[in-house]
């Protein structure tokens, strides 16, 4: 079994290869390929979750090298968790896009790129879950870098070359900071091991100890976006396509959360920086709900409650109980499938508004009924409407700082309903604006041929009609609403309204809400499954014997 730990890296690695070399010839064969390894990938996680469940962690040496020489990959209840919800949301989130590539006709180049990014994103992040070292987990880090500026910046238009560049930028500070804690940790202890780090940092200086650790929380909540380094996050997010930005605000703000989860409680057990991360957790999610509150755009206003429920899962890290990690790890899953599935809602009503900002959208609820269902379920869903999973893991949450009793877990469980209650507000707030309400004069009506944002700084050369930024496409009329989102299609050029949404699009949204709902139906095997997890997190030594081989 431990030989299958490897598999849902190599996989999307290899598939990269055959996907370039024979993507731009053979689109079809490069959509199979991506379809087919994701699936393959999604089946693998769920064995080792299971596997991991029934045995303890699972780890392999690659080359056969033990540590510290060697790349050292473990799979336990939590990564194997981990790996299983983001192979199903990837999953989801490849077959919209393929449905929107394929209503679009894309066929340019960096649309044919996208396959590949896309695979060596999800490639990047299964090395995550799974990297046992520092070294292997920055290599990982660096991968999701570099695929994720070729699919921010695709179709290399201004407002996204701009998005990617800022992404880029604080991406590397971050890696900077990383590498320089890699030194450090390596200079004082001969390993970047994280079993043999378990064994030999109660042996540094207290000082240092800290130094290391506030430096990797410092990475980490960088990759989470939380307060106060979470301000890139919105200007960075929304000019991406749809299913790029569902896939980054679902997923890999996570993969910061996992590395808190695992280094706070394997390299650094004692909860030194609890009240600091209750604080971070507390601002997060204030600071987000109200930033949410003041936005007219819902790409926007759902990246600032991104940030804001990052909170949620700050908070349970730093209270560092058995039922705060176990309401964390629920919260955690519940919120990649929700916050993935509203901003392919997101994109849904781009195509079928015509834009994304809210004051000049209406009438959606009798316009598109099916549409307004995928909105209300994850809606609802994210402001902890019981009995939903997002009502189970804020609860859990709750619970636990409710028994912790200290000051901070006090302020922390208010705010947190505060929260809910802000939340539960905005998503009122879109419900009215861009489905109850009347259509507002001047919205797109399908069939409108809208110029996308995008092509404001890039392409002034006039078509046959006349009209500057359509190329030789030669399609009247065109019509820019105010406001209008940069996003709508994947190459970032034009798109066209349709009072038919298509089929793969609906479908692969649906699948993410059902993988949500699920989460409520089975809420008591998951919550125990993260209960599990949460013990085997802090007890700490079945990972540290399985590595180590004791």
């Amino acid at each position: 079994m431990n030989a299958l730990v490897p598999l849902p890296v190599l996989l999307p690695l290899a598939a990269t290869g055959l996907s370039l070399t024979f993507g731009t010839r053979m689109q079809r064969f490069q959509r199979f390929i991506s379809v087919a390894v994701l699936t393959a990938v999604l089946a693998l996680s769920i064995i080792l979750m299971i596997a991991a469940d029934r045995q303890g962690p699972l780890s392999v040496h690659l080359g056969d090298f033990a540590p510290p020489l060697g790349i050292t990959l473990v799979a336990d209840r939590l990564s194997g968790l981990m790996l299983t919800v983001s192979s199903a949301v990837t999953l989801c989130v490849l077959i919209y896009s393929i449905g929107q590539g394929m209503t679009d006709r894309d066929k340019e180049t960096p649309v044919a790129v996208f396959h590949p990014a896309y695979l060596i994103l999800v490639a990047g992040v299964s090395c995550t879950f799974l990297a046992g070292d520092l070294v292997n987990l920055f290599v990982s880090f660096e991968i999701m870098l570099v695929a994720s500026f070729v699919l921010l910046t695709l179709g290399g238009t201004g407002p996204r070359m701009r998005a990617g560049s800022t992404y880029v930028i604080i991406s590397l500070f971050s890696s900077m900071v990383f590498l320089i804690a890699i030194a450090m940790t390596y200079a004082a202890l001969g390993t970047v091991n994280f079993a043999q780090l378990a064994e030999r940092l109660p042996g540094l200086p207290l000082g240092v100890q800290t130094l290391i650790e506030a430096m990797l929380i410092t990475v980490f909540a960088i990759k989470a976006a939380a307060f106060p380094v979470a301000a890139w996050l919105p200007d960075s997010y929304p000019t991406a396509p749809a299913p790029v930005t569902a896939v980054f605000a679902g997923l890999l703000t996570k993969v910061g959360v996992y590395c808190m989860m695992r280094t706070e409680t394997l390299l650094f057990p004692g909860n030194r920086i609890g009240d600091l991360l209750m604080a971070v957790a507390l601002a997060s999610m204030l600071i987000g709900i109200l930033g949410a509150v003041a936005q007219t755009d819902l790409k926007r206003l759902l990246s600032f409650t991104l940030i804001s429920h990052i909170g949620f899962m700050v908070f349970g890290i730093g209270l560092a109980t058995r039922e705060a990690y176990g309401g964390a790890i629920v919260y955690v899953v519940h919120h990649i499938t929700v916050q993935t599935t509203l901003f392919l809602v997101a994109g849904l009503i781009e195509r079928r508004g015509g834009t994304t900002e809210l004051t000049r959208l209406g009438g959606l609820a009798k316009a598109a009924p099916i549409l307004a269902v995928l909105f209300f379920v994850p809606a609802m869903n994210l402001a902890g409407i019981p009995p939903l999973s997002g009502f189970i893991g804020k609860l859990g949450l709750m619970r636990a700082g409710v028994a912790d009793g200290s000051t901070w877990a006090w302020i922390l469980v208010t705010g947190s309903v505060l929260t809910s209650l802000l939340t539960l507000y905005v998503t009122a707030k879109v419900w009215n604006l861009a489905f109850w309400r009347a259509a507002p004069p001047g919205q797109a009506e399908a069939g409108t041929v809208l110029e996308s944002g995008d092509d404001s700084d890039d392409d002034t050369d006039e078509g046959p009609d006349g009209v500057p930024g359509t190329g030789d496409e030669g399609i009247e009329p065109v019509h820019r609403p105010a406001g209008q989102a940069v996003a709508a299609t994947l190459h970032g050029r034009a798109v066209t309204t349709t009072s038919r949404l298509p089929r793969p699009m609906m479908a692969a949204t649906a699948a993410t809400i059902a993988l949500a709902l699920s989460f409520t139906v089975f809420a008591g095997p998951l919550t125990a499954f993260t209960d599990r997890s949460a013990v085997e997190l802090l007890k700490r030594t079945p990972y540290i014997e399985e590595v180590l081989g004791k």
